[in-house]
């Protein structure tokens, strides 16, 4: 299970609005000077993101609390909303391809393109389509697991200076 450190913001019902730091893991690795992931972070920086969690240990507005997300549920959600829009947009290019062979025509590559670029939308909606129909799935939804007790609240502290 993946944890992440977060504050709750403000409770609704079963459910709580959380904060967390976006970081970049970049500072861990030997070839940051030359990795254009490194570039990225460092220009969008460690912003505050909010979204809702599951709350089943009723924590608090305020309470600084440890979130988990299973990493299948991650590796899944990642291969749907990149390799899903990918697919689509290969297959309607196959598609408009096939269909200007079919008719024995030169099918222009503006409409092979314009077909690819439908087909890329398209899936990017199946794919927001699929995320907002399992959005109170709880498998899909990261959960509270415990408040941060003082020792873990020390030592992210100390980690963090270092």
């Amino acid at each position: 299970m993946i944890e992440e450190q977060a504050q709750i913001i403000r409770t609704e019902g079963e459910f709580a609005w959380v904060r967390t730091q976006r970081k970049s893991t970049c500072g861990q690795c030997a070839a940051q000077k030359g990795c254009g992931t490194n570039v990225f972070s460092k220009i969008l920086g460690n912003k505050l993101v909010e979204f809702k969690a599951i709350n089943k240990i009723d924590a608090a507005e305020g309470e600084q609390v440890i979130l988990g997300l299973q990493e299948s549920v991650l590796l899944k959600s990642a291969a749907l909303m990149y390799v899903l829009p990918l697919v689509m947009m290969f297959v309607f290019a196959l598609l408009a391809t096939a269909v200007g062979q079919s008719m024995e025509s030169d099918i222009s590559q503006a409409w092979v393109s314009l077909f690819a670029v439908l087909g890329l939308l398209l899936g990017f909606l199946g794919a927001r389509l699929f995320a907002r129909a399992h959005q109170s799935d709880e498998r899909f939804q990261p959960v509270i697991l415990r408040r941060i007790t003082l020792s873990e609240q020390y030592s992210i502290n100390n980690l963090q200076k270092v």
